[in-house]
């Protein structure tokens, strides 16, 4: 293709909104015409003076509005246009898939997810909903109108650990722990509210919270979590109205948040009025035996878990511990956000649970999990990284002069998806972390996690000379 660099517009914006317009300007203005390809994203971060990871977020974003295609390995493309009036219609303006591919090949092994492995669910899974389908054949012709005691009491067993009991009067069950945080934030916060975040997280939370327009602030962390000084100027300066902390084994970083921590985080929330959300949900895996950071201020506390990650992902169980007199309020949020519990799934989870099958597939779980653990040290062997026992992925650093994109993007092209460090930032930060996360779990079996986790030692160990981006 002919040389292509878009002249960036001034403004305000971030860099990666800007060359999205302009971008878009100059396919509807015939500039970059159907088919043509755009620069390789290394080649336009030089240009530009931009970071690879920006580039990126660019061409995510075009790509989201329907204006060009995208394949790992073969580039970026610009799509026809179908009439000549589709150049006059809105476009979302927020960017909110992230960095992973929203249609990778079947072939390519997923080490970005840490979902339960296959350890045989299906088999007690479908015998429990066979009794479902047969106990209550009313239930599930009609929607769910009430709350079986037993879900409440199931929720409640779930979510209790480490010397903290939960009330069932003041659980909600919910389709897993996405949709109970997006819940307790749409019902506690307003349009506008900020919302503390680690630099590094689970950051689709702070992606789905920005569609309904709350705004992220962020807070730095050091090897024992969120640090409090850096928290209170936070909570002084910014006012935030909640903070999303992760206490144990935090995603990305495995990092277990002390106790003596908890209780100062617990102490300035209340000082300052700001909602707590502790996602708890590798705390059915974890040995951390510190206290819930729900047990220090259970008044202004949401305790958030599921089975996505310690049972089965594919049935969407998952329960909030609210502070008394808020589950009827966080109840009517996630049936507004999600159209509902499903009977089905809710009876299941329940089920799941009251007999015992959850915990012995949570048994299998870890076995797995540990197994493939053993051999992802073995292979990577000699580098550095943060990982748990028990915990489903691996905190990756990576040798110079590799960056987090371009590594993602090498691993990709071997036939690996991984997540880069991009993928957990919920905000613009000048943090760099050098680092990838390696989820271990979802991959199909262990002969295919061996393969992948040797792909991405050779990486390493042949350097960026061997990955090629041109062409």
């Amino acid at each position: 293709m002919t040389k292509y660099t878009p002249q960036l517009p001034a403004g305000r914006a971030p860099l990666y909104t800007r060359l999205a317009d302009q971008l878009e300007l100059d396919i509807n203005e015939g500039r970059l015409e159907a088919g043509a390809k755009l620069p390789p994203q290394r080649d336009l971060a030089y240009e530009l003076g931009a970071t690879v990871g920006t580039i990126g977020r660019a061409y995510a974003l075009v790509r989201e509005r329907g204006l060009v295609s995208g394949e790992v390995g073969r580039g970026t493309y610009v799509l026809a246009r179908n009439t000549p009036h589709e150049k006059n219609l809105p476009h979302i303006g927020i960017a909110f898939e992230g960095t992973r591919h929203q249609e990778p090949s079947d072939t390519i092994l997923r080490f970005d997810s840490t979902a339960a492995p296959d350890v045989g669910q299906s088999e007690p899974i479908g015998t429990i909903l066979a009794e479902i389908v047969r106990d209550h054949p009313a239930e599930l012709a009609s929607y769910t109108r009430t709350f079986p005691t037993r879900w409440l009491e199931a929720g409640a067993l779930w979510l209790s650990r480490a010397g903290y009991e939960v009330n069932p009067e003041h659980v909600v069950p919910t389709l897993g722990a996405h949709p109970a945080v997006l819940s307790v934030i749409a019902s506690v916060t307003a349009p506008g509210d900020h919302i503390v975040y680690e630099h590094a997280t689970y950051s689709q939370i702070a992606r789905s919270a920005g569609l309904i327009g709350r705004r992220p602030c962020l807070v730095a962390s050091d090897e024992n979590g969120v640090i409090p000084q850096d928290f209170e100027r936070l909570c002084a300066q910014r006012h935030p109205k909640l903070a999303f902390l992760m206490p144990t084994a935090q995603n990305p970083t495995v990092r277990i948040m002390p106790a003596e921590r908890r209780l100062e985080i617990a102490e300035i929330a209340r000082a300052h009025n700001v909602w707590l959300v502790e996602d708890d949900i590798y705390g059915a895996l974890s040995n951390d035996t510190a206290p819930l950071l729900t047990s220090f201020a259970p008044e202004r506390t949401f305790l958030v878990g599921g089975l996505s990650k310690s049972v089965a992902a594919g049935i969407r169980g998952g329960w909030l511990a609210c502070p008394p007199q808020y589950a009827p309020r966080i109840r009517v949020a996630h049936k507004m956000l999600t159209g509902g519990m499903p009977f089905l799934l809710a009876e299941l989870c329940a089920r799941l649970i009251l007999s015992g099958t959850a915990a012995e597939l949570r048994k299998r779980v870890l076995g797995e999990v540990n197994a493939r653990l053993d051999m992802a040290k073995t292979i990577l062997d000699g580098l550095e990284f943060s990982s748990a026992p028990n915990i489903p992925f691996l905190w990756l650093a990576l040798p110079e002069p590799w960056l987090s994109s371009t590594f993602k993007n090498a691993a990709a092209e071997r036939g690996v998806q991984i997540d880069d460090e991009d993928e957990f930032k919920p905000a613009r930060t000048e943090q760099v972390f050098h680092r990838v996360r390696l989820g271990i779990s979802s991959v199909a079996t262990r002969e295919d996690v061996q393969r992948g986790l040797q792909t991405i030692r050779s990486l390493i160990d042949e350097g960026p000379a061997g990955y090629d981006t041109f062409g």
